[in-house]
């Protein structure tokens, strides 16, 4: 178990599943040009009780440290997003399905 309370299958399973930024799509297999563009674990629904396939992700520290604590939904609609091309069409699949999903199930 890492220090985010994910499992080492999890934590495993995502690194091969998340090779970029499930929010802007930065390539996480090719070397960071900056501090940003390193990869970082997100919890897509805020509630770090939720440890599900459904809801760690990885995500750039630029989207990381821009999404923060905010509601999904609610991150989409901001200037970041705007001016990185964020919305609900470009996110990684993953992230549209936690769009679709009830706040309290962010899937399996």
């Amino acid at each position: 178990m890492n220090r985010w309370n994910i499992p080492d299958w999890l934590e495993q399973e995502v690194l091969a599943r998340d090779t970029a930024c499930v929010y802007c799509g930065v390539d996480f297999l090719l070397p960071a040009q900056t501090r940003g563009n390193k990869p970082s674990w997100e919890h897509i629904i805020n509630d770090a009780r939720i440890v599900t396939r459904g809801n760690i992700a990885r995500c750039c520290m630029s989207c990381n440290a821009s999404k923060g604590a905010k509601e999904l939904k609610l991150w989409l609609q901001s200037k970041y997003c705007w001016r990185k091309g964020i919305h609900e069409e470009s996110v990684s699949q993953l992230v549209r399905n936690a769009l679709s999903s009830p706040k309290t199930d962010a899937g399996t």
